[in-house]
């Protein structure tokens, strides 16, 4: 790795705990400098400005970090199960995403795991399975693939629906690995 290409790589590992921690609007441009041991002036000269980076950073973390779970039509269930394990390995990646619905606006109305080139691969082999499994679907793809998404989300730190208390206990990895999974089996 070249000197240039370990600064950029230190860069984005700085911007992703930044955006992460304070979205867009709230990120400095100094602190990630500092964090990433970097010269300010190179993240403008690598990504243009904080909207590039920030672009950089998503894309790393929730367009192709998604690509690792592959999407399974035929077993969401097992599908569910595998994107809760990405989100708790990887929190950033539902943060960031968050971020960019909240800041992005209207551009950003799309689940994070259905990027929009994806999402209509993803519909049309969820419709396949659908039909091969014969009968009357209870959801549409339209429908069952967000649902899916909300679901393997619901347990993550970042979910507000689900908000940390200290009056109850939270629920173990496995006993909500296999909430999510069910809740999806049920669905279809």
């Amino acid at each position: 790795m070249s000197r240039a290409e370990a600064t950029k790589a230190r860069i984005l590992h700085a911007a992703t705990e930044e955006f992460a921690a304070y979205g867009i609007a709230g990120a400095r441009v100094d602190r990630i400098a500092k964090a990433a041991s970097a010269n300010k002036n190179l993240i403008y000269v690598y990504f243009c400005n904080k909207d590039g980076l920030f672009d950089a950073v998503f894309d790393a973390h929730v367009g192709r970090g998604l690509e690792r779970v592959p999407f399974t039509p035929d077993d969401l269930p097992d599908y569910a199960g595998r994107l809760f394990d990405f989100y708790q390995e990887h929190p950033e990646v539902l943060r960031l995403a968050t971020w960019h619905r909240l800041e992005r606006g209207a551009a950003a109305e799309r689940e994070p795991a259905v990027a929009e080139s994806a999402r209509g691969d993803k519909l049309a082999s969820l419709e396949a399975a659908q039909q091969a499994r014969g009968g009357t679907p209870a959801f549409t793809p339209a429908t069952l693939l967000p649902l899916v998404l909300a679901l393997a989300s619901a347990w993550s730190p970042t979910n507000a629906a689900n908000p940390p208390t200290t009056a109850t206990p939270s629920p173990n990895t496995t006993e909500c690995r296999t909430a999510i999974m069910e809740a999806v089996r049920r669905l279809l």
